[in-house]
């Protein structure tokens, strides 16, 4: 599919969209027949379409300016439990539960073995990092020697790290403290966290240590891991914070380890109503059917020909091509680790998913804060009729680098009554199947030669559905509440051919796009989309 941003796209913004419903009446159906209703005979409502000279207006906006109603209930100015004065002002430290007035609780540090494992971590990281040329100069003696000292400087350095990292709850904030010639102090206001989770690395199950994870609204990453704490203090302190902040959890993130130090029998099952367990084996062949394990046999031959080859073989070829096969493979491998006993059950209108082999996750999702679904059928996984499920999540932070932070897993595989039951639970009454999916118009195929037959979009009951991908389908589903902003976009090809592209902008970011629309229907589609959204949050 050609992606119009490559076109070099220009926005092209009409005026504002005509005056909305009365709250409680219904949108106006679009051309697209709701599901279970006859299309409307007069298609979408009139709409203006600019002409080349008109100026460009604002933005089809929804009337609600931000996303969904915060969970906690509390406002984004002020402390509304009196720790501090309202307006924003500088919040003055109050004393913790159970402590009397004028007291504050004292700093905690991280667990005394933190710094066996963050020396660990960096022993693997200067191994890594120490190339295969090094050691063929140097020889092993003076390469280990050479690894031993740069990780001992480094346990020396998590030492004092960890000697000068403390945290301790003030009010109504977490405050983390760490640095030792650069002191820094993080104070995260509990009234914006969105979620904790407990993270257990590998070497952390090998220890009993745990890391918790703090997920803030709008924040740019993960903020203030702390890494790490006993398994049944990162429990305590996970149900404290949330507590704090409004939202006491039901469950323990993570299962405290009896007495003898083995795990319960049932440590990866979620707590709630089970939905569905991946099947290992089903985890492992979804990752066989894709392309770069069809790399491998072609590598395996580039290393037997080294070997053959009279006068080419050497330790840094082989050594090399067997690391960048490794390259290859490490996205497989990785999500079958970060997949496996996946799974998923629903609690009191929250997911609650537990994943990982290596290292385990337990992660909450509240439904109320799901801006898309996403369905996506990889070229090979459709013999086996199997697709993926992902989220689009409001509060996570897109800009992690590390994308397991973020819980986008509904299902990593399966088939598609598995997905549309799953589907069901997540948004009711919408159904993949039952989509009503339009293809664009015949002119499209200039910019689409291949893939125009496969661009779809449609104006369901709940949704506005979109439908892209050759190789790999790919459907994504936005539920009208959670749009934010609707968009008309066009590039130079795109108004040659009148064509337009629809975006549907959600908090998470990345939302939907009816691609390569008639730029009439673009308009009209536009106008319907801001409509149902109004109506949509006016209903919630």
């Amino acid at each position: 599919m050609s992606d119009p941003a490559e076109r070099g796209p220009q926005e092209v913004r009409g005026p504002a969209p005509e005056p909305h419903p009365p709250a409680g009446a219904a949108p106006h159906p679009g051309p697209y027949p709701l599901a279970g209703a006859a299309p409307h005979p007069g298609g979408y409502p009139p709409y203006p379409v600019p002409g080349p000279g008109a100026q460009p207006g604002a933005h089809a906006q929804p009337s609600h300016p931000g996303g969904p109603p915060h969970p906690a209930g509390f406002p984004h100015s002020g402390v509304p439990d009196g720790s501090g004065p309202p307006h924003g002002g500088p919040r003055q430290p109050a004393p913790g539960p159970g402590l009397p007035p004028g007291e504050v609780e004292p700093r905690q540090r991280l667990h005394p073995l933190s710094p066996v494992l963050h020396g660990a971590k960096s022993l693997v990281v200067v191994i890594a990092g120490l190339s295969w040329s090094t050691l063929s100069r140097v020889g092993f003696g003076w390469f280990a020697v050479l690894a031993a000292a740069l990780a001992l400087g480094a346990t020396v350095l998590a030492v004092i790290s960890w000697y000068n990292t403390g945290y301790h709850v003030v009010g109504r904030e977490l405050r983390v403290y760490e640095g030792l010639l650069w002191r820094r102090t993080r104070a995260i206001p509990l009234e914006r966290l969105q979620a904790v989770e407990v993270v257990r690395p590998l070497l952390a199950q090998l220890t009993g240590l745990a890391e918790l994870r703090l997920e803030v609204v709008g924040g740019g990453k993960t903020e203030a891991p702390l890494a790490y704490l006993s398994v049944a203090d990162a429990t305590a302190l996970r149900q404290r914070l949330l507590a704090l902040a409004g939202r006491a959890p039901q469950d323990a993130a993570a299962p405290e380890a009896p007495a003898g130090g083995a795990a319960p029998a049932d440590a990866a099952a979620p707590p709630g109503r089970p939905l569905h367990t991946v099947r290992n084996k089903d985890l492992l062949l979804s990752q066989l059917l894709t392309p770069q394990a069809f790399m491998i046999p072609f590598g395996v031959a580039f290393v037997v020909a080294q070997f053959l080859s009279e006068g080419s073989w050497s330790f840094i070829a082989v050594a090399s091509t067997l690391t960048a096969m490794a390259g290859v493979l490490l996205q497989p491998i990785r999500r079958v680790l970060d997949d496996w006993n996946f799974r998923l059950a629903l609690d009191a209108g929250t997911l609650r998913v537990r994943n990982g082999l290596l290292e385990t996750r337990a992660q909450t999702v509240p439904l109320h804060r799901v801006q898309t679904v996403g369905a996506t059928w990889p070229l090979l996984w459709r013999i086996k009729g199997w697709l993926r499920l992902r989220l689009e999540v409001a509060g996570y932070a897109v800009g992690e680098s590390d994308a397991r932070n973020r819980p986008d897993r509904l299902l990593p595989v399966g088939d598609l009554p598995t997905a549309e039951a799953i589907l069901a639970e997540v948004l009711p009454g919408v159904r993949l199947g039952e989509l009503p999916l339009t293809a664009p118009p015949a002119r499209a195929r200039w910019l689409n030669p291949l893939s125009r037959n496969v661009l779809g979009a449609g104006l369901h009951e709940k949704v506005f559905a979109a439908r892209s991908g050759l190789l790999t389908r790919q459907v994504v589903v936005v539920p009208y509440a959670r749009i934010q902003s609707v968009r008309v976009v066009q590039g130079p090809a795109q108004r040659r051919l009148r064509l337009a592209t629809v975006h549907a902008d959600t908090a998470g970011g990345a939302g939907a796009a009816a691609s390569d629309r008639d730029v009439a229907e673009a308009w009209a589609l536009a106008a319907e989309l801001t409509a149902r959204a109004h109506a949509a949050r006016r209903a919630g």
